[in-house]
């Protein structure tokens, strides 16, 4: 008996290939850079446990993929309001039975794993928001008509911002802009809301945590507090600089191996590809995401139907800002917000998440014929 339909196989041909090469590319690159940061400071047989663990939950994830891009993506939007429902009952239950890390309660144990629902809430969100802009599309000229959206985006926002998660819920505002914007928000509004921001910054200070008024201080000024919040992105930028063309070579980083640079195998990893690999490994990596993102943009324009064409520009925003925020952080061009590399930082709940909004663009591309007349 075959696996595959005919039509499977027929969809299978269709695969974009640039994009699975590229985002195939950098999970191996994460596991190379993952297996170098982390295997001095696992003792003894478990030394490649994190790079095992990484590997073994990117090929299930794969097969995931692999199986939902059999199915149409647009029954997608059929389950909007229950996906809904379910991203809010998630989040709460984070915050009733979850458990607290690193001075944030985001995860919840199940089993021998550790998940973070709020990394799933972000694509579980872009799928929702797509669901009700779908019959939306030109429409929303109005403030009166961008209240709603905003109200519905807002819910899961809050609640993400009370673990606190200030980074996963800017995450959220990138989502939510990048879809209303492609849904036909005049730009004017954009730029009107960025302005009120700006404006709102003294009033929003007030309402910031300890923590996160000092990221903002030593991003400004890293040795305001050189051995505590300043500690990471002054180590971060040693261990980039010291990289130079070419780097030190794999397993040879002195910031990353000698322990001197905190998360090394999670938020900062892209310092670790710095030091170890030099400015051309970064490039390569970087080179690596623009054509994720490329094809993502490409997906989106040549999408068949609202819905898909939603779905990537939600993706794509999602991916762009994740990149664009943590290299932006780890070379000190932005304050430290706790947002992992997409594909590449450990992490089971973002390599998941990031591997299924791989799959759903690749499902967009492969069906796309359908909806062409």
């Amino acid at each position: 008996m075959a696996i595959f339909s005919a039509e499977s196989k027929r969809i299978l041909r269709r695969i974009d290939l640039p994009l699975l090469l590229a985002a195939g590319a950098i999970v191996i690159y994460g596991l190379v850079i993952i297996s170098s940061a982390t295997h001095i400071n696992t003792p003894g047989d478990e030394r490649f446990w994190y790079v095992q663990r990484q590997g073994l939950f990117a090929l299930v994830n794969a097969l995931v993929g692999i199986l939902f891009m059999q199915f149409d993506y647009r029954g997608l939007s059929q389950h909007g309001k229950v996906l809904y429902v379910f991203n809010l009952v998630m989040l709460v239950a984070v915050m009733l039975f979850g458990h607290a890390a690193l001075g944030a309660q985001r995860w919840i144990q199940i089993g021998p794993i550790s998940i973070q629902p709020s990394e799933f809430s972000k694509l579980i969100m872009i799928i929702c928001l797509a669901s009700i802009l779908e019959d939306r599309m030109g429409r929303l000229n109005s403030v009166q008509a961008l209240l709603p959206i905003a109200g519905y985006v807002g819910l899961p926002f809050l609640l993400v911002l009370k673990q606190p998660d200030l980074g996963t819920s800017l995450v959220f505002m990138a989502i939510f802009f990048g879809m209303v914007i492609a849904c036909g928000m005049p730009w004017k509004y954009f730029i009107g809301i960025i302005l009120a921001s700006i404006m709102s910054l003294p009033l929003l200070w007030q309402f910031l945590k300890d923590y996160q008024k000092m990221r903002i201080m030593v991003f400004l000024d890293p040795n305001v507090d050189p051995l505590g919040s300043g500690y990471h992105i002054i180590q971060s930028k040693i261990a980039i600089g010291s990289g130079m063309l070419f780097g030190k070579g794999l397993f040879e980083g002195t910031q990353s191996q000698l322990n001197f640079l905190p998360e090394n195998h999670t938020d900062f990893i892209f310092a670790v590809v710095g030091e170890e690999l030099g400015f051309v490994g970064a490039v390569i990596l970087l080179l690596l995401y623009l054509i994720v993102l490329w094809r993502g943009i490409q997906i989106a324009k040549d999408a068949g139907d609202v819905f898909g064409r939603l779905l990537a520009v939600g993706i794509t925003s999602m991916l762009a800002f994740h990149v664009l925020v943590n290299v932006g952080m780890t070379t000190g061009i932005m304050p430290v917000t706790g947002i992992p590399l997409p594909l590449m930082s450990y992490g089971i709940s973002s390599l998941t998440t990031n591997i299924l909004a791989i799959a759903i663009l690749m499902n967009i591309h492969m069906h796309k014929q359908k909806f062409i007349f």
